[in-house]
């Protein structure tokens, strides 16, 4: 059990460390950007996660453009670490299966079955995202359609990855289940943060649209 609660203090403080390193890389070379990146996070659940998250994107892809291209990024960070996780519990469920750890290999095959939902919903999302542009500031059934789609979609993984967290409820788990829930409630954090985000430039949108369509 100690050594459990030493793996996970680990990995909580590398994660740490990583976020003020980022976010002091990303001041220095682009300030306006990372003060956006963080005023956006500040209604998410999980704000240091975000941060780092976005941050990183800018670091390698230059710049953040609107709160549309935001949830576009967010939303991509959370399928690319949903797909991470699935490859990782399929490996691994594969594993346990040859040494007929039946227990364990249950729990992790169900597990990246709900991940692997998690990866279907967030694709359909991002898909219907891309949609959006071609409604332009015009709000109608048409876009509300859109909107709730992206909604239903993003709500599902989150609460897919969130059964996966839930299914590891023992208190002496293993290192290797503890290593697994970890890498669901990273899916489940960053995709709750992408709803949020998304939530945000719905919202946005909306009023938006409204504003344009009151106009004499």
């Amino acid at each position: 059990m100690a050594q459990l609660n030493l793996t996970l203090l680990v990995i909580f403080i590398s994660l740490f460390v990583s976020s003020v390193l980022v976010k002091s890389s990303l001041a220095k070379h682009n300030p306006q950007t990372v003060s956006y990146i963080e005023s956006s996070c500040n209604g998410t659940l999980y704000q240091d996660l975000c941060i780092r998250c976005l941050a990183k994107y800018v670091k390698h892809y230059s710049t953040i453009d609107g709160p549309h291209h935001l949830a576009q990024v967010a939303l991509s960070v959370s399928l690319s670490r949903a797909l991470h996780t699935r490859g990782y519990l399929f490996k691994l469920a594969k594993e346990l299966k040859t040494i007929k750890n039946k227990r364990e290999y249950l729990t992790v095959k169900d597990c990246a079955n709900q991940i692997t939902d998690s990866v279907d919903q967030i694709s359909q999302a991002i898909k219907e995202l891309s949609r959006f542009s071609q409604h332009g500031s015009t709000i109608n059934d048409d876009m509300l359609w859109h909107i709730s789609n992206v909604e239903t979609w993003v709500s599902t993984a989150l609460t897919d990855a969130s059964s996966c967290v839930d299914s590891f409820t023992s208190v002496r788990m293993s290192k290797r289940m503890a290593a697994i829930k970890v890498k669901a409630q990273n899916v489940a954090e960053v995709t709750s943060n992408a709803l949020a985000l998304f939530h945000r430039y719905a919202l946005r949108s909306q009023q938006s649209a409204a504003r344009t369509t009151k106009k004499p």
